[in-house]
């Protein structure tokens, strides 16, 4: 295999999985971390055009992979020359490959010494790693971890149980979670008590909305300046928020992360400016990438489709994606505010908020709730909490909400299924 080539990874993770991407990287080949659950479709549809050399669907072909392109000397002398190719989650259609092309080792340092400065990767850390290696932030995490020379933990599919006896064994020092996973631990730590934590360094959270009151149970659970939220996308990282930071500023995503500018355009588009190893483009997608990137005077921004507003100090506050927002009677309702707002009564367990055609308002406020609470509870809520054009119509109850294979909602499906 020679440099610029890809690999699509199709198996469970592991530490050899781990330390083949970053083997793999070491020599400029590029791997493409998907699900393993994949059906046939999904996998011919995603790899279409993304024109892998080689698909691993078996942990032994991943074996003789490391074995054939491990680079010599120890994991942390190896140099990823570029970054793994991730897919982002399609709710909009095919998922797209984000493509860094190769680095040169000047930038490849760049980039690894960017996560390290920030996360303080070390050589004592232990990496608990509680979601699946094919997203972006666990592979990242953990691929920081060995590179300093730690070790990462994987108890297997997420359970409270299985994480908790992990943490009392291994006493892991950092993690990465999304709020869904902190909402189950605390319910199982209700039960049967919390483990002590007091070995985490750092426990960082994103990928979803935190309800404010698990934030702050988070705060009070974990070691003082322990919690931090970050805000990304499979494109890039833009910002960093320790938890106190949240406090003082509840809602807000934090500040551009070092290197980076933050922006925003007369439509709330949020933008980020970000040095040249951070810089990708939408594989064999031209038009894609050209309208994902704009020129800054202070270099290349660019922008995943996501509104939001910055304060006067550099904070950034979400109000949601572009693609998701409602317009209701001539008002923009931000689904985000809506959701956030249900999120906070305790008969919800999980909520989306979305847009359908209406002959009187051009589009209806819907919502799909998981949980107890009951329509005419939430209509109550709302309305002591939401001004009229921002509270649901329309009320769907579900057992689960509809998800991309990253964890998105497919406000979409929702969207069909109702009348």
């Amino acid at each position: 295999m020679r440099e610029g080539d890809r690999v699509a990874l199709l198996v469970a993770p592991s530490p050899t999985y781990v330390e083949a991407v970053l083997a793999l990287l070491a020599r400029g080949i590029v791997p493409i971390p998907l699900d393993p659950r994949l059906t046939t479709h999904e996998r011919e549809r995603i790899l279409d055009g993304l024109d892998p050399t080689l698909v691993v669907t078996e942990e032994s072909v991943l074996d003789d992979l490391l074995a054939a392109h491990r680079p010599s000397g120890p994991v942390t002398d190896w140099l990823p020359r570029a970054r793994p190719m991730h897919c982002t989650s399609g709710t909009t259609g095919t998922p797209k490959g984000v493509w860094s092309g190769l680095l040169s080792p000047a930038d490849a340092r760049a980039l690894v010494g960017e996560e390290r400065e920030l996360w303080g990767f070390a050589p004592d850390d232990v990496n608990l790693v509680l979601s699946p290696l094919y997203h972006s932030a666990p592979l990242r995490f953990a691929m920081g971890t060995l590179l300093a020379g730690g070790r990462i933990v994987l108890p297997g599919p997420f359970d409270p149980g299985v994480v908790t006896t992990a943490i009392e064994r291994e006493r892991p020092t950092t993690t990465f979670c999304v709020p869904t996973h902190l909402q189950r631990l605390f319910a199982h730590w209700d039960e049967v008590g919390a483990p002590d934590l007091s070995s985490f360094r750092l426990l960082a959270h994103a990928g979803a909305p935190c309800p404010d009151d698990v934030k702050r149970r988070l705060v009070d659970t974990f070691p003082p300046g322990s919690t931090w939220e970050f805000y990304g996308s499979t494109e890039g990282q833009f910002t960093a928020c320790r938890s106190e930071e949240w406090l003082e500023r509840p809602g807000t995503v934090g500040r551009a992360r070092p290197g980076r500018v933050l922006s925003t355009d007369p439509d709330g588009l949020v933008w980020c400016v970000v040095p040249e190893h951070a810089r990708f483009t939408y594989y064999r997608a031209p038009e894609k990438t050209a309208a994902a990137w704009r020129t800054t005077p202070q270099g290349p921004a660019f922008t995943v489709g996501d509104l939001g507003r910055l304060d006067e100090e550099g904070y950034l506050f979400l109000d949601g994606r572009r693609e998701d927002l409602v317009i209701s009677g001539g008002v923009n309702v931000y689904p985000l505010e809506v959701e956030q707002v249900l999120r906070e009564h305790p008969g919800v367990v999980d909520v989306a908020v979305y847009g359908v055609p209406d002959p009187e308002w051009g589009q209806r406020v819907c919502a799909a709730v998981v949980g107890t609470a009951a329509a005419g509870e939430l209509a109550a809520w709302c309305r002591e909490r939401l001004a009229p054009p921002k509270r649901p119509k329309t009320w769907t109850f579900l057992d689960d909400l509809p998800r991309t294979l990253t964890g998105k909602v497919r406000r979409d499906v929702l969207a069909e299924r109702t009348p």
